[in-house]
């Protein structure tokens, strides 16, 4: 279809995507390693960061602070090349995968701890009085009655850091893991159609995060009944 000369067929190449499809699909099992392997190191490291940031030990709680506040303010790729380009100069050396997986973990652990900390404070302080009237020690009562209710309340905004998570880790790309987008790179420059590439990438991760959408729902049933 053209208007008044311009071609939007070519815009996007159908055949193109199809051949295509198959090589850039190899990319995605790398994506989803990095995404989730990161994910799981968020998850448990921004807990950690959380209880630290509600800490009454400031020797806990402003080293915990200053570590959100770096790492939210600072850009994912620049903290890609510091773990890649950077750490090997002091003789600290990851390869591009490992590289990857610890940045997107440590990175996304510090908007965690923010979800979690005004999760677990959004738990009624009299959940705690009454395990503490029972004797329950502490981490049995955060196991066992606060972090159930939490999670419910974390679930959405979690989500929503897993797609970012899922998303960002086209990133990874620059420092030569062979993920999603570095193998569209891959055809883009080979074929000299960006346009379709892209297009066609990002018709693949819309489905991956429909999914988590999906996963999301199916765990805020799962916990509904601490309401």
């Amino acid at each position: 279809m053209s208007v008044n000369g311009f071609d939007f067929g070519g815009l996007f190449d159908v055949e193109l995507a199809i051949e295509s499809l198959p090589f850039i699909l190899e990319g995605v099992p790398m994506t989803l390693l990095i995404s989730v392997a990161g994910m799981g190191i968020g998850l448990i490291l921004g807990l950690l960061l959380a209880l630290a940031r509600g800490s009454s030990n400031i020797l806990l709680r402003w080293p915990t602070r200053v570590y959100i506040s770096f790492m939210r303010g600072t850009p994912m790729l620049v903290f890609l090349f510091i773990l890649y380009f950077g750490l090997p100069v002091v003789g600290i050396e990851f390869n591009a995968i490992t590289a990857a997986i610890l940045g997107f973990g440590l990175n996304s652990a510090a908007y965690i701890a923010e979800i979690d900390r005004s999760s677990l404070n959004s738990v009624d302080d009299g959940q705690w009085e009454s395990a503490r009237a029972l004797n329950m020690p502490y981490w049995k009562t955060l196991r066992i009655i606060i972090l159930p209710q939490a999670i419910r309340i974390a679930l959405p905004p979690l989500t929503n850091v897993f797609m970012d998570v899922v998303k960002a880790t086209s990133l990874a790309a620059v420092i030569t893991v062979p993920e999603l987008f570095q193998k569209t790179q891959i055809v883009a420059g080979r074929e000299f159609d960006a346009m379709t590439m892209y297009v066609l990438v990002a018709l693949i991760y819309w489905p991956i995060c429909i999914c988590i959408g999906y996963l999301q729902e199916r765990l805020e049933k799962r916990y509904s009944k601490f309401i």
